[in-house]
This record gives C-alpha cells, sequence and structure tokens, in this order.
C-alpha cells in the first residue's frame, strides 16, 4: 500500500506500573508481553522500535532480535517518550509520521497501524489518526474507565472527525464509541504536542487527547471492529493466558 507518509512504529514501555507492576515483562506463555506486542507490529511491515523506559526492557526486545532505545524513565507520558525516541532513532527526519501502539496489547492485530498510517494519508487535514470500536456491552456508557469518542461520522461512514473525548456517560440516542489508544501523529504534530502544557480539559478528564483538540489539532478517528485486549491489571492477564494458551494448543503463532 502506497501511504504517501514515511511512518514508523513506536512502542512507548516502562516497568512501573501500579496495578500490574513489571507489566511489559509479564509472561504471556513464555514470551514477554512487550515482546509479544513487538512482534505482532512487526507483521504490519512498517519499522518498528520499543521506546523503553527502563535497560530489562531493551534487553528483552534485543534478545529477540528487535529494536529498542532506553530513554528517560522519569518522562510524563507515552507520547513524550515516543518523542525522545524518535530523535534518537531518526535524527535526520526520514520519518515523517509515528504510530504510537500500546505495549500492553500483546494481541493487537497489525492492521491497526496501517489502519493509522493511512488515515493519515487519505485525510490531508489529520493531525492525530486514531480508532474506534463500538461498544463491547451496554456498561460500557457509565463506566469511566472506556472512554468515549463524539465523532462526526454519519451512518455508513468508517472514518471521521474526532470533536471530543470523555469518562463520562453520553446522552442521547445513537451508537457509543469505545476509543482505542493508538495514535498515528504527523511528526510536526507530535513535536507541537510535547511542547504545550497539559490543559485545562486534559486535566479534568485525564486524557491527554484533549490538548490536541485544545491546541486546534484535528484529531480523525477510523473505524475497526472490536477493541483488542488490553492488560490493565491481573484479570486481564490471566486472559492474555487463556489466549496464548489457546493458540498454542492450535499450532497458532504470534
Amino acid at each position: 500500500m502506497d501511504l504517501n507518509v514515511n511512518p514508523l512504529i513506536l512502542i512507548p514501555a516502562r516497568m512501573a506500573a501500579t496495578r500490574l507492576p513489571n507489566k511489559p515483562l509479564a509472561d504471556i506463555g513464555g514470551v514477554p508481553m512487550i515482546v509479544r506486542a513487538y512482534r505482532q507490529a512487526a507483521l504490519s511491515g512498517l519499522p518498528v522500535a520499543v521506546a523503553a523506559g527502563d535497560p530489562e526492557i531493551v534487553a528483552a526486545i534485543e534478545a529477540d532480535g528487535g529494536v529498542a532505545v532506553l530513554t528517560d524513565p522519569d518522562l510524563p507520558s507515552g507520547s513524550d517518550r515516543i518523542r525522545a525516541a524518535l530523535d534518537t532513532i531518526d535524527p535526520e527526519g526520514r520519518h515523517d509520521a509515528v504510530i504510537n501502539l500500546q505495549g500492553d496489547m500483546p494481541f493487537a492485530d497489525p492492521g491497526l497501524a496501517t489502519a493509522c498510517a493511512a488515515l493519515l494519508h487519505g485525510e490531508p487535514a489529520c493531525d492525530i489518526a486514531t480508532l474506534i470500536a463500538p461498544e463491547a456491552d451496554v456498561s460500557d456508557r457509565t463506566n469511566p474507565d472506556v472512554v468515549k469518542a463524539v465523532v462526526a461520522l454519519s451512518e455508513g461512514q468508517h472514518h471521521g472527525r474526532a470533536l471530543y473525548f470523555t469518562r463520562s456517560t453520553l446522552f442521547g440516542d445513537g451508537p457509543i464509541w469505545r476509543h482505542i489508544g493508538l495514535y498515528g501523529y504527523r511528526r510536526a504534530a507530535l513535536e507541537r504536542f510535547c511542547v504545550a502544557p497539559p490543559s485545562p480539559l486534559e486535566r479534568r478528564e485525564k486524557l491527554e487527547q484533549l490538548r490536541a483538540l485544545e491546541m486546534g489539532l484535528q484529531i480523525w478517528a477510523a473505524v475497526i471492529d472490536e477493541a483488542p485486549l488490553s492488560v490493565d491489571n491481573p484479570d486481564d492477564l490471566a486472559a492474555a493466558r487463556a489466549i496464548a494458551g489457546r493458540q498454542q494448543a492450535t499450532g497458532d503463532r504470534q
């Protein structure tokens, strides 16, 4: 696919996690979670590297033959981490777009990265591309841990401009779109975003993408069929291990 952009996938990861300590190295079917995420991203055909906050993560990726760069562990966000890694990996600016994948999505379809890249290619006004999926359960509507995207999306459309993101319950009838925390940044947009201070709505909702909207950056969202498993707590980790067990039993390689 000719994307007319030259994207690089970066996966931010650090060991500090309140709900699941040492999460990137959590064993899932004999493979560290961050290694599984890296392998999945590499299947996209795009260049991939891990933006690591700790040397243990670098060691795990390099032991598997992957690429990782060590960044300051005290960087405040994943966005800051990928910007730091990008400056190290590509100081000449050959890559004009960066896809921020999550290291806690060990089974994410590699097509998610190319979907973000394709949106940057297809929508010149798009500064940041992201993904949305239908609600998985009616309880998603009132769950503050499920981030909802308000998107200008007519029936039958598969992508549209994001107008807001919220943890609150949305009023009225209509589909509820779950936001999937994967982003494709134009490089200039990432640099603008990272030098800006946290915004009022970002602090209120604890959602950094609202900073981008308050800055006037355009976020566009593409629809995918369902949200990939995100490992945030011990129950999620148990679910991931069960998936890995089923894959091993059927001979699927992940």
